[in-house]
């Protein structure tokens, strides 16, 4: 089978297994909406970035080239490039990108249509590439990390974020959003696509990639926020996460491509 069937016959897989599409039609609510699951994401992507951005200029210096892959509208791209990084971000959602595009204030960001399946540029091309909450939306992550650590260069640096695989993870991530959060589309998340972080270490091993950091990152159970939440189905915009020593639930790391 030649590499062009393989990759279509995985985003088909993707398409029967996971609801993707549910991005497709958020618009403006990618940025506005509370009544969605995307504003988890949000609040989430506040206490990711400072940290993001403290690990590129502690590794690689205050301006580097970033693919930001599965970027959907630019939360992560968008800030990077305000910080004043170089960023490319992709996705199959041109709505999404769309959305990216205005939001984005540099006028910097190159935003294109691509297949996370087989990225669009030749080896060694960037210095960041990020995979945030994209892993668990797709049937053969292994695959795209083998991608982004082609396109990474020897020293740089791979970010990914996704939910981990244990009975806890399914009751906050599917039941919880299902239960609570108003508008949860059907198989927003699938709980045979979490990763276990030891695989997540494995695959980034097989693809040259050595895993520096994977830290936990929850929502804050003690916060009134979380009761408003439950009562309303409405994510309150001071609704907090932090990161926490366990990835039980999802977490958040890095890995540094080997020197060849």
């Amino acid at each position: 089978m030649d590499m062009d069937s393989t990759e279509l016959n995985s985003a088909k897989m993707d398409r029967e297994i996971i609801n993707n599409e549910a991005y497709d039609h958020l618009a403006d609510r990618w940025y506005e909406a509370q009544d969605d699951p995307i504003a988890l994401l949000r609040n989430q992507h506040k206490v990711e970035m400072p940290w993001i951005l403290d690990v590129i200029s502690r590794h690689l210096g205050p301006k580097v080239q970033v693919l930001d892959i599965g970027c959907g509208a630019g939360f992560l791209s968008n800030d990077l490039a305000a910080a004043g990084h170089q960023v490319t971000g992709i996705d199959l959602s041109t709505s999404s990108l769309a959305v990216a595009e205005s939001h984005d204030h540099t006028h910097t960001v190159k935003y294109l249509e691509g297949d996370v399946y087989k990225i669009p540029f030749s080896d060694a091309s960037f210095d960041v590439i990020s995979a945030m909450d994209l892993l668990e939306h797709v049937s053969e992550p292994e695959k795209v990390i083998a991608e982004a650590s082609r396109v990474l260069k020897p020293g740089g640096i791979f970010f990914f974020n996704t939910f981990s695989k244990n009975p806890l993870a399914w009751l906050v991530v599917i039941k919880g959003m299902e239960w609570f959060v108003k508008n949860t589309p059907p198989d927003y998340h699938v709980y045979k696509l979490f990763i276990d972080p030891s695989k997540m270490r494995k695959w980034n091993e097989h693809h040259g990639l050595e895993t520096i950091s994977i830290r936990g990152i929850r929502p804050v159970f003690l916060q009134k926020a979380l009761a408003k939440l439950v009562m309303s189905g409405v994510v309150p915009k001071d609704f907090k996460f932090t990161f926490s020593n366990s990835p039980v639930i999802a977490y958040t790391g890095y890995a540094r491509k080997r020197a060849n």
